[in-house]
């Protein structure tokens, strides 16, 4: 299969910290808090990585767990992480300002054997590509500025 390319345009809102973020004709908002300076119109963007991890557990599981052999008749997974404000707010060198730690829980509603839902939960972690990019990290490079003059 050929490698396929995604694509996100992030645009910063009037006031505020409001982000408009849009891919494929969908689109987000996202903001901070008023404790970090936002006015609370959406999800931080921290949060969104969190949401990002779970929904694509969730549609690994529903889009194979028929061929898995699970009759998966509900699934839902809780997203936790560890992030001091410190390292983004006050720069602080000492603090890094991403996640320490992300947990996350899989509840799973099935008649299938204990052995079978765990070896499922496996393969979902394995196929899951938001976590496989967390876990195991992803090349980040930084493009070109491009100046756009008033």
């Amino acid at each position: 299969m050929a490698m396929a390319t995604f694509k996100a345009i992030s645009r910063k809102l009037p006031g505020g910290l409001a982000v408009e973020s849009e891919s494929h004709g969908f689109k987000v908002i996202m903001d901070e808090p008023p404790s970090m300076g936002g006015t609370d119109t959406g999800m931080s963007p921290v949060e969104a990585l969190l949401v990002s991890l779970g929904s694509c557990q969730v549609v690994t599981a529903a889009a194979f767990a028929k061929s898995q052999g699970i009759d998966l008749k509900e699934f839902w997974v809780e997203v936790e992480g560890d992030l001091d404000p410190a390292g983004f707010m006050k720069g602080d060198p000492n603090v890094r300002p991403g996640y320490q730690e992300i947990r996350f829980k899989m509840h799973v509603k099935t008649d299938a054997a204990q052995g079978k839902v765990e070896a499922f939960q496996k393969f979902i972690e394995s196929r899951c590509p938001v976590g496989d990019s967390l876990g195991k990290g992803v090349c980040l490079k930084a493009a070109t500025i491009v100046i756009e003059k008033q």
